[in-house]
């Protein structure tokens, strides 16, 4: 590890002696005393903000470019601008994404104009013969564009999480990229952020349809649709949507979107983002010349809409396909005022996942299926947000009847003294968590910019909340939440027909995977200084021990802060015992002789600690986690509730009646039927780990011993204790001698019930019918067991072809041919050594261009496109990744025990990175043809039973249509 330091010691050196030329410039930042990420806030002399914070656990930066622009700042006859800018952010500038941009522009210009042209007109004919004559255009600028050219970059730079996203009030852009590659990202995100090209214009605005007919699949959406617009009446986070409407969608202004990002896309509302290992001196030199150098230009402010108070409820209905829930809002007034804070805090008094009220009186008490809350901060105004699921039998008027309740407790003051200093430990507590990730700390650094958080402030954020009493919370709740909220009942029925946003008549765009702009040469040309690949030495790096009572154990050392994680951790699932799962869920019900459920809960929560305990298949764990001055308090705490659980019959009637009423609820989501229910079908048939459960007669049967008896059983199977913290191993192991109860000798685990994957004998297409405007469609096929010697190709070829934005599968069938929003295939690995790979590919699409995309999908797996440029990229990105990638902390035992569970003995990453050098194309295309190219296909497909193509699907199988009941076993 000193080695490594001092490397990058010697790199931070020589980028200080190279930035020299830019010349002797004193950079002054805004720092606080005391804050624990010891941020530097830049401002540049345009106006940009630059905050930075150094945190070396890897030699990687997480990167944010956030504009403070998005729903709220579209002009109200074109919806959902700021969102179609950031999809055509990613297609280039004048210096990459082009073989000759002078040519180019002359289509671009024209496409511009005709689109001018076609939003104007309203004749349906007239529009057609305007929209082929831009898809002519189109055509022909495309021969001298280059598709994703900027996902290439990045992957061959070793950038991870590449992606964007737009909400009301901002659109940020983020990478993850190696220390050594932060000049050539800056000089890549310059250039981007300087000279924009809005080319392959009509096929990203079909994209921006698939995901407006995505939106219109998902009750969720439509639900928060209807809160927004019945909380905000005048400000635009409720007139606006997002994504748009689907009349501005249909009628789209390329010169609208350039005007809107001369207008936004300015220094002064733009702030970079940047946590990992750097030097900050010399990382604020180098956006200093690259983004420094941007002409400085005002923004016209936003002036926030006044709202109206709310004087009586407001009440929307929400009707669709999924199961029906409950939400009620209270508006408040945005970031930096009083009470946004005070509304966090009764927040956390309400809902604080162990002992809020809510938590405890509904979710505790069994009284619905389930119920929480949670604050949304915007800039402008908040929102306090409440949720529940019904019981079976229950109403949603009764659900919102019995939140509002708890909300009437805070007003009496019916909460105990010491919840409000436990919630300020709690706080304080994911505090040092969120520290510990690179993601956590720029985004913390994103909210404050685009709320205009000072910096002082968001340091001293805590503090100043541990200011307020209860006194001051009981007064906030009984001014505040009164008549005046909005409730939106989503109900399960067939939803009112919207339409959707139709496919225009695309002719595929050429993608041009082997041309490369001089810019992209350039950056690929580029030597940084290499950084080392620091890979696991599983004898050394993983300590293992054992318990004094003989029990092996994992240890790793947290030498960064106070808080630990304990887990015990059992080779065994439902599927060695399917009561396993049922007593794992009723003992967060159960209290002891000495303590009921909600005193457990609350002495957790006073004591900084949390508890859980998960059943999957094959494994369950037990895991303790929090500060580690109280590690012994919460241990006791819980080694007494599995020693001594009492049994409560009411509370396991319930537990049944909920997992019922929940398995129920599984059959309305279309993510459950088709991610869960339908996907073991295709793997295993009816008879699958997903269907292993206890049927209703069974459940019903169950008897509250029989369960007790199991969870006192528990710590006497064979285990292992897994610790992180920052206790040495002795004092580790004395705490956990102390409390730890096992028997003398552990008992095998029970034996697992096997299940088989089916052959592919022949292709088959399994039909389910949803309620939904698209239709999404799984392709896979089983192939051979295991295979460790194929990691280093399997990566190469998933990078390669259908795994990223740079990948095959989404250069064709979505930059090129606009067939999906989503699309991505891969060789998919197992979980364990004893079961199989599979051929897995995935397309959302509309109705109308099911047999494009089916076609288009299965020439691709069988027909892989060769590109030896896209093959090089492919290689030197997964190199790139490799060479800073860390395993540290808790993780390191955790890549131990899933290499276990393969067979494995060491790090595979350093085979990986010894054998991919060495791969030519031909390797790619051996195992392309060997284990993908024309192999039989289980396909299953989710859509609207009657509008789905199925001339088109009988030409790939023979077609079965199923029944909820045949994939979920019940």
């Amino acid at each position: 590890m000193k080695k490594f330091l001092s490397f990058f010691t010697l790199t931070a050196v020589l980028l200080l002696l190279s930035s020299l030329s830019f010349g002797q410039k004193e950079y002054k930042y805004e720092s606080v005393d005391g804050d624990p990420l010891k941020a530097r806030i830049y401002t540049l002399d345009n106006g940009m903000k630059v905050y930075l914070t150094v945190y070396k656990d890897e030699p990687r930066i997480q990167t944010a470019i956030a504009v403070h622009t998005g729903g709220k700042n579209d002009p109200d006859d074109n919806t959902g601008l700021s969102h179609y800018l950031e999809h055509l952010m990613f297609k280039g500038t004048e210096h990459f994404g082009t073989t000759d941009f002078a040519k180019e522009n002359v289509y671009l210009l024209k496409i511009d104009s005709l689109f001018e042209v076609y939003r104007g007109i309203k004749d349906t004919i007239k529009r057609k013969a305007v929209y082929h004559i831009i898809d002519s255009v189109s055509g022909l600028a495309s021969k001298i564009a280059i598709a994703n050219e900027y996902d290439k970059m990045m992957a061959f730079i070793g950038a991870k999480g590449t992606n964007a996203f737009t909400s009301e009030e901002e659109t940020v852009y983020v990478n993850d990229i190696p220390t050594n590659q932060a000049k050539n990202w800056l000089d890549i995100e310059f250039d981007r952020f300087s000279n924009p090209v809005f080319r392959l214009f009509h096929t990203e605005l079909e994209t921006v349809y698939e995901e407006k007919n995505m939106s219109l699949d998902r009750d969720e959406d439509k639900v928060w649709e209807a809160l927004y617009s019945g909380l905000w009446k005048h400000h635009q986070y409720g007139t606006h949507t997002v994504i748009g409407t689907i009349d501005h969608l249909k009628n789209p202004s390329i010169r609208a979107i350039k005007k809107y990002f001369a207008a936004r896309y300015v220094p002064s509302n733009i702030a970079i983002c940047m946590s990992g290992d750097f030097d900050p001196d010399v990382m604020i030199a180098l956006i200093d010349k690259t983004f420094g150098s941007m002409a400085a230009k005002s923004v016209v402010p936003y002036t926030a809409p006044k709202e109206d108070p709310i004087t009586s409820p407001i009440v929307k209905e929400v009707v669709g396909p999924d199961a029906e829930s409950v939400m009620v809002a209270f508006r408040f007034g945005g970031a930096n005022t009083r009470d946004a804070d005070l509304m966090s805090l009764t927040d956390m008094v309400l809902t604080n996942s162990t002992a809020g009220l809510i938590d405890l009186d509904l979710n505790q008490a069994q009284k619905v299926l389930a119920a929480g809350s949670f604050s949304s901060v915007m800039e402008d105004y908040s929102a306090h947000i409440f949720y529940g699921n019904p019981k079976e039998g229950q109403t949603l008027e009764q659900v919102k009847d019995l939140l509002l309740a708890e909300i009437e407790k805070v007003k009496k003051g019916e909460f105990a003294d010491w919840l409000l200093p436990a919630i300020i430990n709690d706080l304080k507590l994911q505090l040092i968590q969120s520290e510990e990730s690179n993601s956590s700390r720029t985004f913390t650094m994103v909210d404050a910019f685009i709320k205009g958080i000072p910096w002082k402030d968001q340091v001293n954020h805590i503090n100043n909340l541990a200011k307020f009493t209860k006194q001051d919370i009981i007064d906030f709740a009984n001014k505040n939440y009164k008549e005046n909220y909005v409730v939106v009942y989503k109900r399960t029925g067939i939803a009112k027909q919207v339409d959707k946003v139709n496919k225009p008549v695309i002719t595929p765009v050429d993608v041009n995977r082997d041309a490369q702009s001089d810019f992209v040469k350039n950056i690929m040309a580029s030597k940084p200084m290499q950084i080392e690949p620091a890979f696991l030495d599983y004898n050394k790096d993983v300590l293992k021990y054992a318990t004094g009572k003989g029990i092996p154990m994992l240890y790793s050392l947290n030498t960064e802060n106070g808080r630990f994680t304990l887990y015990y951790y059992f080779n065994m699932g439902k599927d060695n015992d399917r009561k396993l799962e049922l007593a794992v869920n009723y003992l967060d019900f159960l209290g002891t002789s000495k303590l009921t459920a909600a005193q457990i809960k609350e002495e957790f929560y006073k004591a900084g600690c949390s508890f859980s305990v998960y059943c999957s298949n094959d494994q369950t764990w037990v895991s303790l986690s929090g500060l580690s001055e109280n590690m012994e308090k919460g241990l006791q705490l819980f080694e007494n509730l599995l020693a001594d659980p009492k049994a409560d019959k009411e509370a396991l009637e319930n537990l049944v009646g909920n997992i019922l009423k929940q398995r129920d609820d599984n059959k309305l989501s279309k993510d459950e039927i088709l991610w869960n229910a339908m996907y073991n079908y295709g793997v295993y048939g009816s008879k699958s780990p997903y269907t292993n459960i206890l049927s209703e007669d069974e459940l019903k049967s169950v008897k509250p011993d029989e369960l007790i008896k199991l969870i006192k059983g528990l710590t006497s199977f064979s285990h292992q204790v897994l610790y992180y913290g920052p206790e040495n191993k002795d004092k580790a192991i004395a705490i956990i001698d102390k409390y730890h109860t096992t028997p003398a000798k552990l008992s095998p685990v029970p034996a697992e019930t096997k299940f088989t994957e089916l052959e592919n004998n022949e292709n088959k297409v399994y039909v389910v019918d949803y309620e939904m405007k698209q239709v999404e469609i799984i392709m896979m096929s089983k192939s051979e067991l295991f295979n460790k010697n194929n990691v280093a190709i399997r990566r190469v070829f998933n990078e390669y072809f259908g795994s990223g934005m740079s990948s095959i599968v989404f250069q064709e069938l979505r930059e090129a041919r606009a067939l999906a929003y989503t699309a991505f295939a891969s060789y998919r690995s197992p979980s364990r050594a004893d079961r199989s790979h599979y051929i897995f590919s995935f397309i959302g699409t509309q109705n109308d261009k099911l047999p494009e995309a089916m076609k288009g999908m299965t020439d691709l797996i069988n027909n892989m496109p060769e590109s030896q440029k896209s093959f090089d990229a492919a290689k030197e990105a997964v190199i790139s990744q490799i060479r800073t990638d860390r395993i540290t902390k808790s993780d390191i035992i955790f890549n131990y025990l899933t290499s276990q569970r393969m067979g494995i003995d060491h790090d595979m990453r350093k085979d990986v990175f010894t054998q991919v050098p060495n791969f030519t194309f031909g390797d790619l295309q051996t195992f392309q043809q060997k284990y993908m190219k024309d192999k039989k296909y289980t396909i299953l497909v989710l859509g609207k039973k009657d509008q789905i193509d199925t001339k088109t699907l009988e030409k790939y199988g023979k077609i079965t249509y199923l029944s909820l009941k045949d994939i979920f076993g019940y």
